[in-house]
């Protein structure tokens, strides 16, 4: 059982030091948390994280690699996405922060890097599934929302769009871009 414990605190004092910018010390007690008990991807996307802020990008894909071949999660796909936007592969990018939503419709990160991209890339018509199945669990998010509505006007589905847009009213009717968008539409 102590193995288990000297995993978790190792891993918590990674994450305080990386909150505080300690690159070295975070890296030090995720390294220590790797080395303690059983497998965790947790320490992994650690040092990723780590990485990316030395800018080592290389290494931070490796090691959300690593992280993945434990277990794929929203976090790693996103991290991996991250990168891959970072270099350019915006395409391999998009992939990455689909899958991210299909495990976890609430990971903001891979949301509203997708939405980026599939203007991007004009892949509008593909996001909009990830729109849709993050407003079934979260219905007040109003950007999501918003980007939703965004979506449907370049898509031409005008009406669909002003529902959306009112509904964002309702809730809240100071809210600029949607009354901006609304009037464009309208007008």
């Amino acid at each position: 059982m102590s193995g288990h414990l000297d995993y978790e605190i190792n891993k918590e004092l990674g994450e305080c030091y990386l909150f505080m910018g300690e690159l070295e010390k975070a890296e030090e007690y995720y390294l220590k948390a790797i080395g303690s008990n059983g497998i965790h991807s947790d320490p992994y996307i650690g040092l990723a994280t780590v990485a990316i802020q030395r800018g080592a990008l290389e290494e931070a894909l490796e090691m959300y690699g690593k992280a993945h071949a434990i277990e794929p999660t929203d976090k790693s796909f996103s991290g991996i996405g991250l990168i891959r936007m970072e270099l350019g592969e915006h395409e391999a990018a998009f992939e990455q922060f689909a899958d991210a939503l299909r495990k976890n419709p609430e990971n903001m990160v891979a949301l509203f890097s997708l939405i980026r991209l599939g203007h991007e890339l004009d892949r509008l018509k593909e996001i909009m599934p990830f729109l849709e199945s993050h407003l079934e669990v979260a219905p007040d998010n109003k950007e999501v929302r918003y980007s939703l509505a965004g979506c449907l006007v370049c898509l031409e589905r005008k009406d669909e769009a002003v529902d959306h847009l009112n509904r964002i009213l309702e809730a809240d009717p100071e809210h600029e871009a949607a009354t901006e968008l609304l009037n464009q539409i309208q007008a």
